[in-house]
């Protein structure tokens, strides 16, 4: 529930992707100085774990997550090098199950109902909803939250700076998966003054929200 609260009030969770390690260190810097201290580092490359070792140990006042993960083995890896959440693209039931046995926060990807029903099963409070805008977004929340008012939701794919005001301002929504401050040409090509810029322009969007 704390990490679930610490998501809640950042509001914007960047998702990122690293093809190498060495970036790991200034990118949560950049992210660090522009006021948004966290990161969900997907494990689409082979950098993806040492990456996230990097971060968790110099710097573990950042909220460090993994996303995109497949399998248990990518989740016990995750884990082991200090992740404090994780998070799937659609719905993993063997990844849930190590989770919840583990009492490790997972947020599960879902986009239909059926896969909503899932989360009941294994009491899960909150939803990533994916890919949002390309499955209906607000919209589709919207009306996903009428047989399920228990259920909130973390929309990623497709949200940016025009349009994460909107989603923000429903109730059913805790936070927004973001990429468009740390895109991966921003960190392949060492923008690291982009990322902090963009990310503080990120952050005032959001408390004008609030």
């Amino acid at each position: 529930m704390e990490i679930l609260k610490q998501i809640e009030s950042l509001k914007l969770l960047p998702v990122i992707k690293l093809d190498s390690s060495e970036n790991a260190a200034p990118l949560a810097e950049a992210l660090i100085a522009g006021g948004l201290p966290a990161a969900e580092v997907t494990f689409r490359t082979d950098a993806a774990e040492d990456s996230i070792k990097i971060m968790t140990q110099k710097y573990p006042e950042m909220l460090t997550g993994a996303g995109t993960i497949t399998s248990v083995d990518q989740a016990e890896r995750a884990m082991a090098a200090g992740a404090s959440f994780l998070v799937t693209a659609g719905f993993n039931r063997k990844v849930t199950e190590y989770a919840v046995a583990n009492h490790i926060p997972i947020f599960p990807g879902i986009c239909t109902p059926t896969e909503l029903m899932l989360l009941l099963e294994y009491q899960l409070p909150v939803a990533k909803f994916f890919p949002a805008e390309q499955y209906g977004g607000l919209k589709t929340i919207k009306a996903l939250s009428a047989p399920f008012p228990n259920i909130k939701f973390m929309p990623t794919g497709g949200i940016n700076a025009t349009n994460i005001k909107e989603y923000l301002a429903c109730d059913k929504i805790i936070a927004c998966g973001g990429s468009w401050m740390v895109k991966d040409s921003f960190i392949n090509n060492h923008e690291f003054e982009k990322i902090r810029s963009l990310t503080a322009e990120a952050v005032t969007l959001i408390q004008k929200e609030a």
